[in-house]
């Protein structure tokens, strides 16, 4: 499953670089409302999903490629390609939806998102749960740190950044998303009521 999420998101990079911002356009996650007369993409129903493979640069990209195989693989590992992909989705669909709502309630700025940093969230949450002691290094500054400290850390901090709107061009709420969508996946999974045989 991770694999695979790599490869379709390099193709669909590949595919906007000759594309221009018509993949943009149609596949970004647009505000329900867009400004008038601005001449840009509108919300469609399939955004919530497609914007997740489309990404502002390379080193967006990257940086998200990386996070989707660190944290992919153990989850995946542990719960199956088909539980991991279905967390992932929902961590996607539950970024999505937190960034729709604080648009519409006017706290975020009208504008269309992309990157799979909602589903990367959702797996480096998943990855804490499921690993909350395995030790887990930051790129910079390079700390060791516990896997649970590292989801928290970064929660805290995207949620400062979001409520204080530093770095308006990064979906704060979006990744806090994401961890929800994950978080009640996997509530579900863990602790919902056993089936019979």
């Amino acid at each position: 499953m991770v694999q695979l999420l790599i490869v379709a998101n390099v193709v669909v990079f590949l595919a906007e670089i000759f594309a221009g911002d018509a993949l943009i356009r149609t596949f970004a996650l647009w505000p329900l409302v867009a400004s008038a007369g601005d001449g840009n993409g509108v919300f469609m129903p399939w955004q919530p999903l497609t914007y997740a493979f489309l990404h502002a640069n390379g080193a967006h990209l990257v940086l998200n490629m990386f996070g989707l195989y660190m944290f992919g693989r153990d989850v995946e590992r542990t719960l199956g390609a088909l539980r991991a992909w279905l967390l992932y989705v929902s961590s996607i669909l539950s970024a999505a939806l937190a960034q729709i709502v604080c648009t519409a309630l006017g706290f975020l700025p009208a504008a269309p998102v992309i990157g799979a940093s909602g589903g990367v969230f959702g797996l480096l949450l998943a990855y804490c749960v499921l690993f909350p002691h395995r030790t887990v290094i930051l790129l910079i500054p390079p700390i060791p740190m516990p896997a649970w400290l590292l989801a928290t850390l970064y929660a805290i901090v995207e949620l400062v950044l979001g409520v204080s709107r530093t770095q308006g061009n990064v979906a704060h709420f979006a990744h806090l998303g994401g961890m929800v969508g994950s978080g009640l996946m996997l509530w579900h999974w863990l602790h919902g009521p056993a089936r019979e045989s």
